[in-house]
């Protein structure tokens, strides 16, 4: 557990920094709202957090909507239009010595 969760971390901070240090923010004041019973800053975080967790929905919704299969393309064609070449075969004869 202890080596999952930096992991998760640092690879959630590397795909997306600016959410996930929205949603830090929005815990945090959220956390330090709470505790001093200052429920503007308690609120303030809740809704910060909440943001930027639909705007993270709302991100990976745009990415699936893209399509998943690319475009092959492909660079030459799958015919060759000259005729294939003949066989050679192989002389059984000796060679000089």
């Amino acid at each position: 557990m202890n080596a999952v969760l930096p992991r998760f971390l640092k690879l959630t901070y590397r795909k997306e920094p600016l959410i996930s240090i929205l949603i830090t923010m929005g815990v945090m004041d959220a956390l330090i709202g709470g505790l001093n019973d200052s429920w503007s800053l308690f609120a303030f975080g809740l809704g910060t957090t909440g943001i930027a967790l639909a705007f993270k929905l709302w991100r990976l919704q745009q990415r699936r909507s893209l399509p998943e299969e690319p475009v092959v393309q492909h660079y030459l064609p799958s015919r060759s239009s000259s005729p294939p070449l003949p066989m050679l075969s192989v002389s059984k004869k000796k060679p000089p010595l």
